[in-house]
């Protein structure tokens, strides 16, 4: 059975097709279907797009914070939750996340650091590390940074319960590898 993977957007994305071309049964999740207080998915992972909260792009953000105890549910029974850039300069776009996260917007594109051999580093196994893009930088937060650009944490991981947070200002598409493995290592989990 191919693993389920909620896509949270408004519309069809060129991402999810991606997402099924690596093999995983996508499930696309509107914002209104996630805010419904009756709406019971099953997956193995919930994505969260690159620009999620900014309001030219989505209307995601008002949904992801009405539905902030399920997410934490969800992570915590067992689900990976994996988070993109929020793609939007003002304060708080992470709130609804159950830990904290600050993040500073501020696209480019340099060298990435990831640390050798973490599960997480397989994220840019289909990119030039010299030449990543990212679209900001996560200036505090609470969990483990798994990879820095000058310095500056574009991805992170924080262990929920039986779940993990996966958070990233990485501005690229996640390699193949990244997405099974990601998708193939967490179990099934009601949102």
């Amino acid at each position: 059975m191919k693993p389920r993977v909620g896509l949270v957007w408004d519309q069809p994305l060129v991402f999810g097709r991606f997402l099924e071309e690596c093999g995983v049964t996508l499930i696309p999740v509107s914002p209104h279907l996630l805010a419904a207080p009756f709406f019971r998915g099953q997956y193995s992972v919930l994505i969260i797009p690159t620009g999620f909260a900014n309001p030219a792009y989505s209307q995601v953000l008002p949904a992801l914070k009405a539905s902030s105890g399920r997410i934490r549910r969800f992570v915590e029974n067992g689900g990976t939750l994996v988070v993109y850039g929020a793609a939007d300069p003002l304060p708080d776009r992470y709130s609804w996340l159950p830990f904290s996260v600050v993040y500073q917007y501020g696209p480019g594109n340099s060298r990435i650091e990831i640390e050798p051999g973490h599960p997480l580093s397989s994220i840019i196994s289909d990119y030039d590390a010299n030449h990543i893009e990212y679209d900001g930088f996560l200036t505090s937060f609470e969990g483990e940074s798994v990879g820095t650009i000058d310095g500056k944490t574009v991805l992170l991981e924080k262990t929920i319960g039986k779940g993990v947070v996966v958070i990233t200002s990485i501005h690229e598409y996640p390699s193949r590898s990244f997405v099974m493995s990601v998708c193939m290592k967490a179990g099934e989990t009601f949102f």
